[in-house]
Parts: structure tokens; sequence; C-alpha cells
């Protein structure tokens, strides 16, 4: 079988393609997809605790680590340590952090909305459908290769 036949091949062209696209968008803020995409993920008002955001990602905690960090350095975000529990730690967004994620929130809006425009509901309808079963069929295949 062709590798463009395959439909994991399929599923990660668009990724890569959408990818750059956010990307560039991003870049346009200084920033990147994936700062964004973490970002868009922490709760505006009460912060998500540090322990919730790598597998709302699908990130492994190394990868999230040096991210925070980053973040951290760049004041998007800061860590705030619980009054009485010092093991939990809440990520904030700064007031730069905020404005980052909105411009962040209107690249996904505006792919979106242009997606929407351009392919018909009922195309789109079944999309969701077959990428649903797809990603229940992966995650049944990987509890069986757990166990």
């Amino acid at each position: 079988m062709r590798k463009e036949k395959t439909i994991d091949f399929q599923i990660k062209w668009a990724w890569h393609s959408i990818s750059r696209m956010y990307n560039a968008y991003a870049a346009r803020f200084d920033t990147t997809m994936a700062v964004g995409y973490v970002l868009l993920n922490i709760d505006l008002e009460h912060g998500t605790p540090a322990t919730k955001i790598a597998p709302l990602l699908g990130m492994e905690p190394r990868s999230l680590v040096r991210m925070l960090k980053n973040l951290e350095e760049k004041a998007l975000i800061v860590r705030e340590v619980d009054e009485n529990d010092k093991r939990f730690v809440r990520i904030v967004l700064t007031d730069l952090g905020k404005e980052k994620r909105e411009l962040s929130r209107e690249g996904v809006l505006s792919f979106n909305n242009m997606i929407r425009d351009k392919i018909p509901l009922e195309k789109l309808a079944v999309f969701f459908d077959v990428i649903n079963d797809i990603n229940r069929l992966v995650e049944e295949e990987n509890q069986k290769l757990k166990t």
C-alpha cells in the first residue's frame, strides 16, 4: 500500500499542514502554535493545576516542564503555590499571557470558521464521526498493548 493511501499518513499530513499554518500565524505575534495551545488550556479565571495540563494536551510531563519554564521566562504565566498544601501548584496566566491566549483563540476561530464556510456541514459531521471512531479504536488498541 502506498503511504498516501494510509489513514495515518493523511491524518499526520493534515496536522502538519495545520501546524505550519498556525505557526506562521503565531510568528506574527512572536509566539508559536505550541505556546498558544498551552495558553488556551489554562483556565482564564482560576488558572489550572500544573498536574492537569499535560493530560489535557496529550504531552509528556517532561516536555511540559520545559514549556512551562519557557512560558514563565516570557512572563506569560506565573506559578501559584497553594497556601494550605505546598505540593499543589496552579498555573495562572499573566496579563501578557491572556493577550497571547486571545490571539491564539482568534487564530483557532478564524481557521474553524474558514473550514466551516468552505466544507458543507454534512461532510464535517461525517468527518467528526469518523475521527471519533478512529480515536476510540486507537484508544482500545492502546489499552490492549498496555496489558
